[in-house]
C-alpha cells in the first residue's frame, strides 16, 4: 500500500500514541474533580492547552478543545450568529469552503441570515478586494479557509483579516489543512477565530480545537456544565487532548520538513508530466499552495477509474463522474475547471512518512492507468 491521502487523514504518530497511553488506563479521574484522581488529568489538559497555544502563537486561555474541526467551525458560525444577531445577520464566505463551513451557513439562511459567497479565480484564490466590496453595516462574520483541502491553494488571510478589522467584522479561518504544514500564527494571520482538526496533524480523530481571541464572547455550541471556561460543555477527553497537545509540539518541528514535502510533491508532478504531457493538468495555485498537496486533472479520464486501476494507491478524487450520474467537485466548479479535466481530478497528498521510492512507484501506477484508459474510449469533451 502506498498512502498519498494525508489531507484526508494522517496516521497516529508513535510519539502521540505513547503520550496517550497513560491517560487510557493508569489515570481515570475527571479533570474537573479537585481530588487526587482528578488533579493529574487537569494538569495534563492544561499542559496540552499550552502546547497548542504555542503552535498557534496564542495564549492558553484562548484555546477551546472540541471534537474536531467540524465542531469548531460550527461553534464559530452559529455562536457568532446568535451572539450578534441584534447587530446584523450577514456572513461572508468563499466559494471553496469545506462543507463544515458552508453547510452551517446554509442552515443559518433558513433562519433568516444572509450569506454572501465570494468567487475565486482559476487557481482557487479569493480576491480580498472582492470581500471588501461585500462588507456592509450588518456583516458580522467573514470565514475564509486558510488552505483548501482539495487543491491546496493558500489564501491571503492576513489581508482579508485586515479588511474585516477595518469594517469591525469578526474573522474566522478554517486551518484544518494548514496546521503543521505551514505557519499558523494567529497574530500574523490577524484572525479572531481559527479551527484545528487533530487527525490532520498526526493526532487521532475525535479531537480538535478552536482559537477564540481573548475578550470575544460567543454563544456555546454545547450547553451544559462550565467546562472549557464555560465555552464548551462536556467532560474533556483527556487522552485525546494530550494527543493533540503532543501533535502540536511535533508540528512545530515538522514545519522544517516543508521543503522535503514540496520536493516529493513536485517530483511526482514532474514524473507525470514527463510521461503524459498536456494530458495531466495542475490544479490549484502553482506557487501559493500547501507544500504537500498535488491536485491534478487527468484529461479525458474519470478520476475514479484512474484510481480503480491503482489498487495499491490510496488517494482521493475531487468528483464522482460516472456514466448516468456526474457530480463535479464544488471547488473545481468554482474555479471554472472544464469538465474534461475536473472529471479526472485526483488529489495526491504526501506526509512525513512518504519516501522517494513511493513517489516513483505511485507515478508509474498512475501513468500506466491513464495510458490504459486513453488507449480505450476517451471521455468526450
Amino acid at each position: 500500500m502506498i498512502y498519498l491521502d494525508y489531507n484526508a487523514s494522517t496516521p497516529l504518530d508513535p510519539q502521540v500514541r505513547d503520550a496517550m497511553l497513560p491517560w487510557l488506563g493508569e489515570h481515570y479521574g475527571n479533570p474537573s474533580s479537585a481530588h487526587a484522581a482528578g488533579r493529574p488529568l487537569r494538569r495534563a489538559v492544561d499542559d496540552a492547552r499550552r502546547q497548542l497555544a504555542a503552535m498557534l502563537g496564542a495564549e492558553p486561555d484562548e484555546i477551546v478543545f472540541t471534537s474536531g474541526g467540524t465542531e469548531a467551525n460550527n461553534h464559530v458560525i452559529k455562536g457568532v450568529a446568535h451572539a450578534l444577531r441584534d447587530r446584523g445577520k450577514h456572513i461572508i464566505i468563499s466559494a471553496v469552503e469545506h462543507p463544515a463551513v458552508s453547510n452551517p451557513c446554509h442552515y443559518l439562511e433558513q433562519l433568516g441570515y444572509e450569506i454572501t459567497v465570494v468567487p475565486v479565480d482559476a487557481h482557487g484564490l479569493v480576491d480580498p478586494q472582492t470581500i471588501a466590496g461585500e462588507v456592509r453595516g450588518t456583516t458580522i462574520l467573514i470565514s475564509v479557509m486558510h488552505a483548501n483541502n482539495e487543491v491546496g491553494t493558500i489564501q491571503n488571510i492576513a489581508e482579508i483579516a485586515a479588511i474585516a478589522r477595518e469594517g469591525e467584522v469578526l474573522m474566522h479561518t478554517d486551518a484544518a489543512q494548514s496546521c503543521g504544514k505551514i505557519p499558523t500564527d494567529v497574530s500574523e494571520l490577524g484572525v479572531d477565530f481559527l479551527s484545528v482538526a487533530g487527525h490532520k496533524l498526526y493526532a487521532p480523530p475525535g479531537i480538535g480545537a478552536l482559537y477564540i481571541r481573548r475578550g470575544i464572547q460567543i454563544e456555546p455550541l454545547h450547553h451544559g456544565a462550565g467546562h472549557e471556561g464555560g465555552r464548551r460543555a462536556g467532560t474533556e477527553p483527556v487522552a485525546n487532548i494530550v494527543a493533540l497537545g503532543t501533535a502540536a509540539d511535533l508540528a512545530i518541528d515538522r514545519l522544517d520538513e516543508a521543503d522535503r514535502l514540496r520536493s516529493l510533491r513536485d517530483n511526482l508532478f514532474d514524473l507525470l508530466r514527463a510521461a503524459l504531457g498536456d494530458d495531466v493538468v495542475l490544479l490549484g495555485h502553482p506557487e501559493h499552495r500547501l507544500p504537500n498537496t498535488l491536485a491534478v486533472g487527468f484529461r479525458d479520464c474519470y478520476g475514479a477509474d484512474v484510481l480503480a486501476r491503482c489498487p495499491e494507491l490510496c488517494a482521493s478524487t475531487g468528483a464522482a463522474c460516472h456514466a448516468g450520474a456526474q457530480s463535479h467537485s464544488d471547488v473545481l466548479t468554482a474555479m471554472n475547471v472544464p469538465p474534461d479535466v475536473s472529471c479526472g481530478m485526483v488529489r495526491l497528498s504526501v506526509g512525513s512518512p512518504t519516501t522517494d521510492s513511493e513517489i516513483e512507484a505511485a507515478a508509474q501506477m498512475l501513468i500506466a492507468a491513464v495510458t490504459q484508459l486513453h488507449e480505450g474510449t476517451r471521455v468526450k469533451r
